[in-house]
Formats: structure tokens, sequence, C-alpha cells
């Protein structure tokens, strides 16, 4: 009886908080695609799981796929529609005048705030597309490209977003929205010239300034948090600390990610100069020639 009556009591907060979720949710999205319910979402981001644990070991004896004109049509495409969202946003935000320190969120159907909150739905769908990455890593049998940081970033995001155009499709929203994709508008075009082969890889020379760039925007987006939450802001607080709280961790696994690739490699190879004979010989040469004018 008891967990009969458990389970009903159970039931029926599950009921009122589910119903409390959706009062304060943006009705203007509720009937788009994806945005009626979280679970089409966390499936998506279930089976990215699964793909990520799963698809390195049915390749295991499989040939790696060459895909090169395919990642070259998909990069250029991902960075097409990042440009087409950071325009939009960058026009509309233009038009409607925001405040870049506080922006609440318009939920009414005006057409222009209509358009950002559209705007906003296909980034979020960007991080859908973007996905493709990690199918792309696998069928090439490029393992060692599904780190931490790349899984982490590409599950996190969409599921993320989904409760971004969900409760606040507008607003401060806006502008962490219009520098990420402009980042990835570079970096897209980046991965672009670089699986067009080895004559185009000299014009991605600038991958090591776009994890820059990156760092400036996550500290950027963590600092226009903080200062939200400082003047209070009429933005949810519950998004502002959210913000906040994942833009140190990107920052904490991006700073990694530059000091083992750009940092640590670059002083593993002046140490391997330095010890490498022909530098040692050089060395005493030198030496010897000191001695001598002495």
């Amino acid at each position: 009886m008891d967990l009969v009556n458990f389970v009903m009591d159970s039931s029926a907060k599950y009921s009122r908080f589910s119903e409390w979720i959706e009062d304060i949710s943006d009705k203007r999205v509720k009937d788009w695609p994806l945005m009626s319910s979280p679970w089409p979402t966390l499936c998506i981001a279930f089976m990215y799981g699964t793909m990520v644990r799963v698809g390195p070991k049915l390749m295991e004896n499989q040939k790696p796929f060459e895909l090169k004109w395919i990642l070259v049509l998909y990069n250029l495409f991902v960075s097409l529609l990042n440009l087409y969202i950071c325009g939009e946003l960058y026009f509309l935000q233009r038009a409607l005048g925001y405040n870049w320190e506080c922006q609440p969120v318009n939920y009414s159907s005006d057409a222009l705030e209509m358009r950002v909150a559209a705007a906003l739905w296909w980034y979020y769908f960007s991080k859908f597309v973007e996905m493709a990455d990690t199918v792309f890593f696998i069928l090439r049998k490029k393992d060692s490209q599904l780190t931490f940081l790349h899984v982490y970033h590409h599950s996190t995001m969409f599921m993320l977003w989904w409760i971004g155009i969900k409760y606040v499709a507008g607003g401060s929203a806006v502008f962490g929205a219009m520098f990420n994709s402009l980042v990835h508008v570079l970096m897209y075009l980046y991965y672009c010239l670089t699986a067009l082969g080895p004559r185009f890889r000299k014009f991605a020379w600038w991958k090591q300034y776009l994890t820059v760039v990156q760092l400036c925007q996550f500290m950027a987006a963590m600092m226009m948090g903080i200062r939200a939450l400082i003047v209070g802001c009429d933005f949810p607080q519950w998004m502002q600390y959210s913000l906040v709280l994942y833009m140190m961790s990107f920052l904490v696994l991006f700073s990694n990610f530059y000091r083992q690739t750009y940092l640590r490699a670059r002083h593993h190879s002046q140490t391997k100069i330095m010890n490498s004979p022909g530098h040692a010989n050089g060395v005493k040469k030198s030496e010897s020639f000191q001695k001598k004018d002495v």
C-alpha cells in the first residue's frame, strides 16, 4: 500500500513539475521541430554517445574511408550555415537596438523577434548537424580525435541549446550564438581547406589563432554573464548561472588543449633540437672558437 501511495505521489509531483516547466517555456516555439518535448533531443544525444563508444569497435577490422569531397562539401555547408546565422542575428540585434549589457527576452509575436527566435533555432539545429564531425572521425579511423573535449562539446551544446530555444529564444542569448557562429564560420572554413589536400593546407596556417579566438569568445561570454548577474539583468538567472559555469568548463578544457597542442609541442620540439647531435657539435665548435679568440 505504501509503495502504491509513493508511486501515485511521485507521479503527481512529476505531473505538476512538467506543467510548471511547460508553463514557463516560450510558447512561440512549442510546435517547432524538436521543440515540443525534450525526449527527441535526449535520444539523439544518447545515440551520439553510443556511436562514440561502439563506432570505433565496428571500424576495427575495416579500412578507413577517404571521404575527401564529402568532407569538403560538408565543411563548406556548415561554414555557410553559420555565416547565415551570424549575419541574421547581427542584423536583427542592430535593428531591434539590443543592449549588450542586458537584454530581456521579448516573447511577443513581433516579426523581427520571431526572426530572432528562428535564427536561434537554426543555431540549435546546426549543433545537430555538427555531430557529423564525430561520424567522419570514426569512418576515417581518426580515433585520436575523439577526445573528451570533442565529445563533451558536441553532446552538451546540442542539449543545452534545446533548453535555450525552449525558454530564452532571444534577448541576451543572441550574443553568444552570434559570436559562436562567427567562430564556426572560420573553423569549418579551416576544415574545408585542410580537406582539399596538401596544396591548400598552406592557406590554413591560422589554426593556433583560431583556438585563441575561441578562448576569447568563452572569456567574453563568461564576463557578460557575470556582469548580467551583478547588475540584476531581467533575464532568467538560472540561465545566466548555467552560462557562466559552462563557459568556465570550456575555458579549462580549451586552455588545456592549447597547452598540450601548441605550448608543450613547441617545448618538446625545441628540446629535441637542443639535444640533437648536430646542435651539440655546433655548440662545441662555437665554444672552441670562443676559447681561441680569448
